[in-house]
């Protein structure tokens, strides 16, 4: 299966800098609107189905004795032009 990047980007900001977004993206899915990426010359916009696949994914990359670079990741996928269904566990975010 290949992948097409729509988006993408890629920067440094302050921890409340990426509070206000996920916010702004977590109002969008709750108000069933459009999610709109724009950075750039790039845009995007999509929008979800009122279910998705929700991954989330805690990751250490680098050398197995050193320090190396930690990230959370949050993930939403559904199928193009169909309704997502499926069930995985719980989740937590506390």
């Amino acid at each position: 299966m290949s992948e097409e990047v729509l988006f993408e980007s890629e920067a440094m900001h302050s921890t409340g800098e990426v509070a206000d977004y996920l916010r702004r993206v977590a109002d969008n899915l709750d108000a069933g609107d459009a999610i709109a990426l724009k950075a750039g010359g790039q845009s995007v916009t999509m929008t979800p189905p009122d279910r998705v696949e929700f991954e989330v994914k805690a990751e250490r990359e680098g050398p197995a004795s050193g320090d190396g670079e930690l990230s959370i990741e949050f993930e939403l996928e559904w199928p193009e032009n169909a309704a997502a269904s499926g069930s995985g566990g719980s989740l937590e975010i506390e």
